[in-house]
């Protein structure tokens, strides 16, 4: 089974920085680890199986191929595009947001 590098945009890597800092200011380390490790499975998930996060929000966004994938035991999901040589992830989100408005907020370059 092939498996494609996972490249975090920048907003992507700042939504993962966010959420640490959340978890260490509530004095929940161990989620904070928690969280990271959740994340780095969802990451070899979507490197090994891309086609198998939902397509939920791609016709809602205008962006087709977007996929999500969530994270085990957290509310987040990882939002991501399969491209021919790379994973691009654009935004990792708790499941509780505005979906939409937060995708569709100003975005980085690839």
């Amino acid at each position: 089974m092939t498996q494609k590098p996972v490249i975090l945009r920048a907003q992507a890597r700042q939504d993962v920085y966010d959420a640490i800092d959340w978890y260490l200011e509530q004095q929940a380390n161990t989620a904070a680890s928690g969280f990271v490790d959740a994340l780095e499975r969802a990451y070899r998930h979507i490197a090994r199986q891309p086609t198998t996060g939902s397509p939920r929000y791609a016709h809602e966004l205008g962006l087709p191929g977007v996929r999500f994938w969530p994270l085990t035991r957290y509310p987040h999901l990882v939002f991501y595009i399969e491209r021919d040589d790379h994973i691009d992830v654009w935004r990792v989100l708790h499941g509780q947001r505005d979906i939409p408005v937060w995708m569709l907020e100003p975005s980085d370059p690839p």
